[in-house]
């Protein structure tokens, strides 16, 4: 437990870590110096210092869709095994939970879209909401192989009990699964090639065009918890990957961080080398990582040999 909390502090101290590493390295490939890797740290603090503005159509849900859908993504934190150890708050069926701890804060913030009154935001509010049906069924789809791999219900023992017994019976199918949510965590966290994170181009918007009200402290809990949120998933994939009873105490922790940079990384050079899809191409793209942990499900059931 003690790693769980060093790890969880870390999480929740380095996570706008990502976006600055991830900028750094399209940077770099594009011959520029780039923002300083701790940039959003210093956007955090302008912005916690300035006021809020609210639509005059408003009716209160845009000044609060950032806070609770913020708290649903720390919430949701806590179940997840970090640096390799058991959330010591996980129990049999903490997963349902999870995923509608997600559910829930992707909602909240369509709402706080649509109730600032605004096109652009309804436009961006209904991308969201039709890529992420999409994007579900990936997330539901490894969860389900997970499930079958490890006879678990809670996300701890889902995460903590593939080991190398495991991969060298399942190694290619651990490795389609992880493909297929590495896909997941560029779609739901509007990275390329599925979304462009700055752009300033309202019409190829997705989820920064339901963000474009939000200002002082509300656009800080907007951008925090972007970065938490793709700290989150990144987790997912980099712990379906490593075998979990190799690494331990300080390694598994430092094992863990260094993974999760690793996946920021290959991000940051994924968008340097594609172009953003077009938005039809996109529910292909997720249909495709569906099919992946569906493979790797149907493979398991009936030739996995349990």
């Amino acid at each position: 437990m003690d790693w769980w909390l060093i790890s969880l502090l870390s999480t929740l101290v380095l996570c706008p870590l990502l976006p600055g590493l991830i900028n750094r390295v399209k940077a770099f490939y594009a011959g520029r110096r780039g923002p300083s890797l701790f940039q959003l740290y210093y956007d955090l603090f302008k912005l916690l210092k300035k006021g809020r503005v609210y639509s005059l159509a408003s009716c209160g849900m845009a000044g609060l869709a950032p806070w609770f859908s913020l708290g649903c993504m720390v919430v949701a934190l806590l179940f997840l095994p970090l640096g390799m150890c058991d959330s010591p708050l996980h129990f049999s069926g903490d997963v349902i939970l999870f995923l509608y701890l997600l559910g829930v804060g992707r909602l909240l913030m369509a709402l706080g879209a649509l109730d600032a009154g605004s096109s652009f935001e309804g436009m961006g509010s209904s991308r969201v909401v039709h890529f992420a049906a999409l994007s579900e069924l990936i997330l539901l789809g490894a969860i389900m192989f997970l499930i079958c791999l490890t006879s678990r219900m809670d996300l701890s023992g889902l995460l903590n009990s593939v080991d190398i017994s495991s991969w060298s019976r399942y190694g290619v199918l651990l490795l389609m699964t992880s493909l297929g949510l590495y896909i997941l965590m560029l779609s739901e966290c509007c990275r390329d090639p599925f979304g462009d994170p700055d752009t300033n181009l309202e019409l190829t918007m997705i989820r920064e065009a339901m963000v474009l009200d939000y200002s002082g402290p509300d656009l800080a809990a907007v951008a925090y918890a972007a970065s938490l949120k793709l700290w989150i998933f990144a987790t997912l994939f980099v712990m379906t990957l490593l075998p979990a009873d190799l690494l331990d105490g300080y390694k598994g922790w430092l094992a863990y961080i260094l993974s999760i940079f690793a996946t920021a990384l290959s991000i940051g050079v994924i968008e340097s080398a594609m172009a953003r899809f077009r938005l039809r191409k996109i529910p292909q793209m997720l249909l495709a990582g569906f099919g992946l942990t569906l493979i790797s499900l149907v493979f398991l059931l009936f030739f996995g040999g349990r």
